[in-house]
């Protein structure tokens, strides 16, 4: 059986090494981060969660975080702009969402891998095919050949240079903020409470942590020279509870600061033996919470191709999995993207109070139209595998 090479040991890289090492295939991880803990929070939708079981690994993520049950939306003033009941939230998605560190994420996946696939402190510089796979090309000037390669190197991908070219990035004219609290949060008010051209998002992390985010237009590359955690304490010291309670609970060493970019999807993410995964494949702004679950259903998805097919070494057949997989996913994934664009530029709009008019007009949206279209994006039911007719497609 030939050795599959993944690139990247983020949430994708990770979830499809184990998905590929529990299905008995050979795998390695090459990384080129030597401390790969990073990140502060991470909600994990229904439909991530059934990738995840489908993996072997879900009831480990469930156990590591906290549940969400209800969906909170306000104004800044603390007024309700949309409220979904537990019971209506988690009947439509099928169970409730969990929220775990990303450093816990990435831990249940790397411990559930053998030990040594994961090798870090090398970077991949140039990628060749060859008559029986591939030959990587390493950052210590050594080369190594494999049956295939998996890029899951994000949204700054070697391997998704490799196959489409240049892929340049561009600022999406909003930063973001992110961090844990050391604050046990009403339950009932997660979700986000929004501002003109400004958004706060809050979820419990467990029973005495919450997770948050925040987003504001902002010149790119704009730091606060007091400090980025003293800046947002002073602009959100008037905003309804519990964001100021959360902000004053919150250690500023846990806290990260990112601008926030956009860059085209990959317009090829399966070439011969070579495939693409996560943001490598397919970057999303995070409004709609899916980036790194898609990360998962990618994995859970990519192996159950490479395993239905039958491959041992030959690549052809790997060849056949990958397209397979991309004209399986390409479909519901472009729509996630392009919707958490669009979202994205609807509550960054100019001037800010078009994007505080506009998020006021959700109330408009029936709520059974609302909770249909959650359905569609993260319930366990919006996560498939592919059956044996999909894959003949390719």
């Amino acid at each position: 059986m030939g050795q599959i090479a993944v690139i990247g040991a983020g949430i994708a890289g990770l979830a499809t090494a184990v998905a590929l090492q529990r299905r008995g295939h050979i795998v390695t991880v090459i990384e080129e981060r030597t401390d790969t803990a990073s990140g502060a929070g991470i909600s994990i939708w229904p439909n991530a969660l059934a990738a995840l079981d489908q993996i072997g690994l879900g009831n480990e993520v469930r156990a590591a975080g906290g549940q969400v049950t209800a969906g909170a939306l306000r104004r800044r003033d603390g007024a309700w702009l949309r409220h979904t009941s537990a019971q209506v939230l988690v009947t439509a998605l099928g169970e409730p969402l969990v929220v775990v560190r990303r450093s816990a994420l990435t831990g249940i996946l790397a411990d559930a891998l053998a030990p040594g696939t994961v090798q870090c402190g090398l970077a991949v510089t140039e990628l060749a095919d060859t008559a029986v796979g591939v030959r990587i090309q390493l950052s210590d000037s050594t080369t190594r050949d494999v049956a295939a390669v998996i890029g899951a190197d994000g949204t700054h991908s070697v391997v998704a240079r490799h196959l489409n070219g240049t892929l340049p990035d561009r600022y999406a004219g909003y930063t973001s903020w992110r961090g844990v609290a050391t604050f046990a949060m009403d339950a009932h008010l997660a979700g986000e409470t929004l501002g003109a051209g400004v958004e706060v998002g809050h979820v419990p992390l467990g029973p005495d942590r919450t997770y948050w985010f925040a987003t504001e237009r902002a010149p790119e590359g704009r730091t606060m020279p007091e400090g980025e955690l003293a800046y947002l304490r002073t602009k959100f010291a008037r905003w309804a509870n519990p964001i100021p309670a959360i902000l004053a609970a919150t250690d500023p060493d846990d806290v990260l600061h990112h601008d926030l970019y956009d860059r085209a999807p990959a317009r090829c993410w399966a070439r011969g033996p070579v495939v693409l995964v996560g943001d490598a494949a397919h970057p999303m702004r995070p409004h709609l919470g899916q980036g790194g679950c898609q990360g998962l259903e990618d994995a859970a998805i990519l192996a159950s191709l490479v395993d239905d097919a039958g491959v041992a070494d030959q690549p052809d057949d790997l060849a056949t999995s990958f397209a397979r997989f991309e004209a399986f996913r390409r479909p519901r994934v472009t729509r996630l993207v392009r919707e958490s664009e669009l979202i994205g530029k609807v509550m960054n709009m100019r001037p800010a109070f078009l994007s505080a008019a506009a998020a006021g007009a959700t109330v408009l949206v029936p709520e059974a139209l609302l909770t249909r279209h959650l359905t569609r994006v993260g319930a366990r039911s919006a996560f498939r595998l592919p059956t044996h007719r999909d894959a003949q497609r390719v």
